[in-house]
């Protein structure tokens, strides 16, 4: 099959496009024809071998976590997936044996693992997934949209919509709007709950964007003090949930813009992992400080029902062929993109 690996971290410069063999399926796992693939921050940290992805690299590594197409090939044991299903790929990956996973509480998974990161992921014409991380989608859903939509909107709808439980009278800070997490969280914050939002950004051109996705005020923090226009967006008050998925960069003006009670939410740490936190001012003021990794399967499900009624929508910045690879990389690095990235799949 064609894909796109590497043999040694690096820059763009040691991915390959070229022949691998298919992987064989086991009882339970499917094989995926991958017709279009996400790009994720993930994929330039494992490319790089940075912030916990370096790997001993014995055979070809490739990347790819969100991807969509068509189920290929079935296991013997698989009964809730069928050869010819047009399926969404959860990269989220668990193990189905502790605890949590029996519960049904399978993002508290002890062995938790990413498709792409910890095992050969979607940059492929094949993957091979468990039967059960992969979601059927109607044909109203392109491959490209569906593929854009997992590692974005299960955080946001996680944060939002289970842990913080934001309500429709409720205001939410959403840090930088222009990201593929920023635009679901607006969207589910908006559409789905009906909150006010007030989101950052770094140019007017990504606020009016913002604006139109369901923002109500645009922070543009190259110019302007973040935690000083919270307070002036809220009459003092602060924001009643905090989506931050930059991390320390952010964090301080952020989590002074929170108000009483408020519930701060993280879901990644692209500018760094430390920051300081004030916790006399936390408890003195009730607040909440929790993170999450992706969500439930069931996340998922209800993400693309909404997806199917037009409620929610996977915003694309730009498509890519599978063997060009490398300039998306490229595109991500410069940060001059407005939502999610995404590789085609002849």
């Amino acid at each position: 099959m064609k894909a796109v690996y590497f043999t040694e971290h690096g820059g763009t410069e040691v991915l390959t496009y070229g022949d691998l063999p298919e992987l064989p399926i086991g009882p339970n796992e499917v094989r995926v024809r991958v017709r279009a693939c996400a790009l994720n921050r993930l994929d330039l940290y494992t490319r790089m071998g940075v912030r916990g992805t370096r790997m001993g690299l014995d055979q070809p590594h490739v990347l790819g976590g969100d991807s969509a197409g068509d189920v290929a090939e079935v296991g013997s044991e698989v009964t809730m997936v069928n050869v010819g299903d047009r399926v969404v790929v959860n990269p989220k990956l668990t193990c189905g044996q502790c605890q949590y996973c029996i519960a049904g509480d399978d993002e508290l998974c002890v062995a938790p693992g990413m498709l792409g990161s910890t095992q050969n992921g979607s940059y492929a014409e094949y993957v091979t997934i468990p039967a059960a991380n992969a979601m059927r989608i109607p044909d109203t859903i392109s491959y490209e949209e569906a593929a854009s939509l997992p590692t974005v909107f299960m955080p946001s709808w996680n944060i939002l919509v289970r842990r913080a439980a934001l309500k429709p009278w409720e205001t939410v800070l959403i840090l930088s709007a222009s990201s593929g997490v920023g635009t679901a969280a607006i969207q589910v914050a908006k559409n789905v709950i009906g909150a006010r939002v007030i989101a950052t950004t770094s140019s007017q051109e990504k606020a009016s964007k913002a604006r139109d996705l369901g923002a109500d005020k645009v922070i543009d923090y190259s110019t302007e003090d973040i935690e000083k226009r919270v307070k002036e967006l809220t009459d003092r008050r602060g924001v009643h949930v905090v989506l931050d998925h930059v991390g320390a960069d952010f964090f301080p003006a952020a989590h002074r813009s929170l108000a009483p009670g408020g519930r701060y939410g993280i879901c990644g740490v692209t500018s760094g992992y430390r920051a300081e936190l004030q916790m006399g001012t936390m408890f003195l003021k009730n607040q909440t400080v929790f993170g999450v990794f992706m969500g439930h399967k069931e996340d998922l499900r209800l993400i693309i029902e909404m997806v199917a009624r037009g409620t929610l929508h996977g915003i694309i910045h730009a498509t890519f062929p599978l063997k060009d690879a490398a300039r998306a990389h490229e595109t991500m690095e410069e940060r001059a993109f407005f939502g999610k990235l995404i590789l085609t799949v002849p």
